[in-house]
C-alpha cells in the first residue's frame, strides 16, 4: 500500500497506517471525541439506572446532547489567561 503524504511547511511526513492512526489519536479533535463519548457513556448508565432498565446509545446520546452538551462544552473550554494563573 502506497503511503500518503503530509506536508508540514518544510517538512514532510509519509502516512503509513500505523502513524495514521497515531496521528489520529493524538490529535485534539479525537480526544474530545473520547471525552465526550465517555460522557455519554456515563449518563447511559446513570439514566438506564433510574429507568430500571438499558435505554441504549442512541436515546442516551440525544438526552445528553438536548440536557448536557453545551454546559459539558463551555466547562471544557479554557479562559486566554487561566493557564499562566
Amino acid at each position: 500500500m502506497a503511503a500518503s503524504l503530509l506536508h508540514f511547511g518544510h517538512a514532510t511526513l509519509a502516512m503509513t497506517p500505523d502513524n495514521a492512526t497515531d496521528f489520529l489519536k493524538n490529535s485534539t479533535l479525537y480526544r474530545e471525541f473520547q471525552a465526550e463519548r465517555e460522557e455519554i457513556l456515563k449518563h447511559k448508565w446513570i439514566e438506564s439506572e433510574r429507568a430500571g432498565r438499558d435505554i441504549g446509545f442512541e436515546q442516551a446520546l440525544t438526552d445528553w446532547i438536548i440536557k448536557h452538551r453545551g454546559k459539558w462544552r463551555k466547562s471544557r473550554q479554557t479562559p486566554a489567561g487561566a493557564a499562566a494563573e
